[in-house]
């Protein structure tokens, strides 16, 4: 993640909206590859960051959208997209995520302008955690709305109990986020505006890594299917159809997978 002053105003720190997702990145083998897919699919832009030739920041209509890094063949890291929640102190966030029953797979180590781990829950579902400065406009992208995450799990209230514990969500502390039930989903809401949704039904073993626990990343989109068949022609693949065809689940040449969401979904 890079705090680029010169693209956007005011520097926001992980402090001020702790608990809440704070952004999405994508692990991949082929970083020019992922490029060119994204914005045949998605239409994002690419402009490198400030850690590297390694890594790369999409904008969608000037908006920060995510984060890409070439580094799974190095890290031996899975081709995935990740979603990274904010906290103000990554180390005790860690350490309470292990007390519970949490896997640590990386870090917390060194990105400045801040520090990053890469985790799973105690159901084996893959976030990450990031503390420090967040990437230039990223209120424009909290704004925009452009991305959404979704936890599959096993059971939507045992996690809620988790990630509250973890990430300190419904705590005495100000500013923190908030747990609400929605039937049977645990919905997450910051400064008002649902930022995460926790859905019950995930299987632990099950062969089909789309049932095992695993937080999803949405992305909005003005046309579903304009995406499905842009994601076709570049090597990606459609794992699954929503019936109303307001969604679609998709993956890219490299294995990782994200769902299109129709902006005019409900």
């Amino acid at each position: 993640m890079q705090s680029d002053r010169t693209l956007h105003g005011e520097v926001i720190s992980s402090s001020s909206v702790f608990g809440a997702p704070c952004w999405v990145s994508l692990t991949a083998r082929d970083l020019r590859g992922a490029e060119a897919f994204y914005r045949a699919v998605l239409g994002w832009e690419w402009r490198r960051g400030g850690l590297g030739d390694q890594f790369r920041i999409a904008h969608a209509d000037g908006v920060p959208v995510a984060g890409a890094a070439e580094v799974a063949a190095t890290w031996q890291m899975a081709v995935a997209w990740t979603s990274y929640f904010a906290v103000s102190d990554a180390d005790e966030a860690v350490s309470r995520s292990q007390e519970r029953g949490g896997t640590t797979a990386v870090g917390p180590i060194a990105f400045p302008p801040g520090r990053a781990a890469l985790m799973a829950d105690r159901d084996g579902a893959v976030f990450g955690l990031w503390e420090g400065e967040l990437p230039a406009g990223w209120e424009r992208w909290r704004q925009a709305a452009p991305a959404f995450v979704r936890l599959h799990t096993r059971n939507a209230f045992d996690a809620a109990i988790f990630y509250g514990e973890v990430l300190q969500w419904a705590s005495p502390l100000a500013g923190c986020c908030e747990v609400l039930y929605d039937g049977d989903e645990v919905v997450l809401r910051s400064r008002g505006d649902v930022v995460a949704r926790i859905h019950s039904g995930a299987v632990e073993a099950a062969p089909d890594p789309t049932i095992r626990p695993h937080w999803q990343v949405h992305f909005a989109v003005s046309d579903v299917d304009a995406c499905v068949r842009a994601a076709l022609a570049h090597g990606g693949d459609l794992l699954k159809r929503a019936p109303d065809q307001a969604e679609a689940v998709l993956s890219d040449p490299d294995g990782a997978r994200f769902t299109v969401t129709s902006r005019s979904a409900p």
